[in-house]
């Protein structure tokens, strides 16, 4: 006997889809999808808006968990944090773009690797400090960055914070994707250690290494190429032909 599946609560995902392209208020469209996949469930109006905000109710404190560190690195900032940053790599004259990354891309492997996953994040390490140091330590060698490579620049260092992450964290056996897998395969028939399956994580976090230190090692020769070629002489009379 086949079960008939309805699909019409999936319209949820879609709103949410046409909200964040039309880029409409992230709360309004989260609000809006779950009452429109409620009401495609055949639930009750009022049983949507109780369970709404029962689920408000036992995250309230999620808000300030959030909220309170970017408070602090915001205060942070506004007291030189950023500056100071700049200043201090611009000390080191070996100091690239590059091998700064190669740097934090390590420890954030590393510390992840074992479960410390909040030690960095874009909010409080790549904003404040990361990308700071990192165009401190591009204009001490090249000098004022144009606008489209301190973009560049900043991508790299929240690129190499996501990549630094998500292949570190997949060799921590407590990580969540882990239980995931060892949960499927036993539903499989497979009966994996998650100790094992953290344990094979470990050659795809060395190549994610490799990969994105050849990665940054090349961003190194673009800047070079590029701003060097920017800051000649002749290319300066060109721009001004």
């Amino acid at each position: 006997m086949q079960t008939v599946v309805n699909l019409w609560p999936l319209m949820g995902v879609f709103v949410i889809v046409i909200g964040f392209v039309l880029r409409f208020n992230p709360l309004l469209v989260v609000s809006v999808a779950g009452v429109i996949t409620g009401l495609a469930a055949h639930f009750p109006l009022e049983k949507i808006i109780s369970e709404m905000g029962s689920g408000f109710l036992q995250t309230r404190a999620l808000q300030l968990i959030l909220l309170l560190p970017l408070a602090v690195i915001g205060l942070l900032e506004r007291h030189g944090l950023r500056l100071h940053a700049q200043n201090w790599i611009a000390g080191f004259q070996r100091a690239t773009v590059g091998r700064l990354l190669i740097m934090y891309l390590f420890v954030r492997e590393t510390t992840a690797a074992v479960g410390l996953t909040s030690l960095g994040g874009h909010p409080q390490m790549v904003r404040p400090l990361l990308a700071p140091m990192a165009e401190g330590a591009a204009e001490n060698k090249y000098g004022k960055l144009p606008a489209a490579v301190r973009h560049k620049v900043l991508a790299m260092c929240a690129a190499t914070d996501n990549v630094g992450l998500f292949f570190g964290e997949d060799v921590f056996v407590a990580f969540g994707a882990i239980a995931l897998m060892h949960t499927f395969l036993l539903s499989a028939g497979l009966d994996v250690e998650p100790l094992h399956i953290a344990f094979w994580g470990i050659p795809t976090a060395i190549c994610a290494f490799i990969v994105h230190g050849l990665r940054l090692y090349r961003f190194d020769l673009m800047l070079s190429r590029t701003l060097t070629k920017a800051t000649r002489p002749d290319a300066a009379l060109q721009v001004a032909r």
